[in-house]
């Protein structure tokens, strides 16, 4: 009967270690391909759980009725302690909240700093703004645009936002932060449980798993350029309630973050060192972030797509486009593009009457370690 409950107090400390281990950014574990493992753990955790504490109790009734009381006493204190570390203080969702509310002011009404970072998104004429400091915090903010609701997300580890719809089988879904795996933030839906990647939006284990949640056309830009581009811009303000979280952020978007796991590369093609990468009809290509500022405009192809990707005078934000075909090369004066004759804004839209509108296309910035992860057939530029 002791030998139960020591098994159950091992097998239950080795479970909720490995359900957190597999997860969480911990030495080795992004680099395994352990999300299967992982998922089989969380899918049947109360299963484990009863098992483990029913070896317990069964056993329990021997080695509290011995002399030495206080050894199993011990053992079951540091299980409990560790139980409570790794369901609260360890959980990705209870280490990062989302706002209790999104509150949204125009540009005569903004406070947060001009120069700060904003993941921008606009649907029928609507346009908001989410900083980077905000929601490289909270993760994922929900709101609405243009009627419809938007699931504005961001990895630190990853450095890359993405804005996705949150529909599941077509109905609005909620999700929650349940971890990351390779190094990027991880949701769970909470209709089916399955655990979708931030990066692609693809559900990668689970009773969708493969599925892909819709992504919305965004944006990186700085917020100065963001309005100059978008006037009625609403901007996301700071929830006072992680006043002291988004300070501890201040740092990260310039790159003069710290943290191992968030630190930048200043030289190129390191793990943690910035590239645009732009993805086109199943090809995706990777250009370094110091050649794009020192080259400012790129004519190039992804895949057979002509593309054309700019960077604004702030040297921040970045545009990209498809281009009509390879002899349509693209300059920049002042922050407009030009091509021959023809002048755009940096959104794309045509400056003169009678032409086109560029077609623009989505690019992020992120750490290279983390596009070479979920592109694994990259070209570089």
């Amino acid at each position: 009967m002791k030998k139960l409950f020591y098994l159950g107090i091992i097998g239950i400390i080795l479970y909720e270690i490995a359900k957190v281990y597999f997860i969480m950014p911990m030495p080795g574990s992004q680099r395994m391909n352990s999300i299967d493992a992982a998922y089989f753990l969380h899918t049947w955790r109360w299963e484990l759980r009863i098992l483990f504490w029913a070896l317990i109790l069964v056993g329990s009734f021997s080695v509290f009725s011995g002399k030495r009381k206080w050894i199993p006493a011990i053992f079951l204190l540091i299980a409990v302690g560790l139980i409570y570390a790794t369901n609260y203080e360890m959980a990705a969702d209870t280490m990062f909240y989302q706002p209790s509310t999104v509150l949204m002011k125009d540009a005569a009404a903004n406070k947060v700093s001009l120069d700060r970072l904003v993941i921008g998104t606009e649907v029928n004429g609507e346009a908001k703004a989410y900083p980077i400091q905000f929601i490289g915090y909270h993760h994922q903010v929900r709101d609405t645009l243009s009627g419809q609701p938007i699931m504005v997300t961001y990895c630190t580890v990853c450095r890359t936002g993405r804005v996705f719809e949150p529909s599941v089988k077509r109905r609005p879904a909620l999700f929650r932060l349940v971890g990351m795996d390779h190094f990027n933030a991880m949701f769970e839906d909470e209709e089916t449980g399955s655990w979708w990647r931030q990066s692609n939006g693809e559900a990668i284990a689970g009773p969708l798993k493969g599925e892909i949640l819709p992504e919305l056309s965004s944006v990186q830009t700085s917020l100065r350029e963001w309005i100059k581009l978008h006037p009625n811009s609403k901007i996301m303000q700071p929830d006072p309630v992680y006043q002291a979280k988004y300070d501890s952020m201040s740092r990260y978007e310039s790159g003069r973050g710290k943290s191992e796991l968030t630190r930048t590369d200043t030289t190129s093609w390191k793990d943690k060192s910035w590239i645009v990468g732009i993805q086109v009809k199943g090809a995706s290509k990777a250009f370094d972030w110091n050649r794009l500022k020192k080259e400012k405009i790129i004519n190039e192809r992804v895949g057979t797509i002509p593309v054309v990707l700019v960077l604004a005078s702030d040297e921040k934000s970045f545009f990209a486009f498809e281009r009509s075909g390879d002899s349509q090369k693209f300059d920049i004066k002042n922050d407009t593009l030009l091509m021959g004759e023809s002048a755009y804004t940096l959104s794309g839209k045509a400056m003169a009457d009678g032409t086109s509108d560029l077609k623009r296309i989505n690019a992020y910035q992120e750490f290279w370690h983390s596009w070479q992860t979920f592109h694994p057939d990259t070209q570089k530029y």
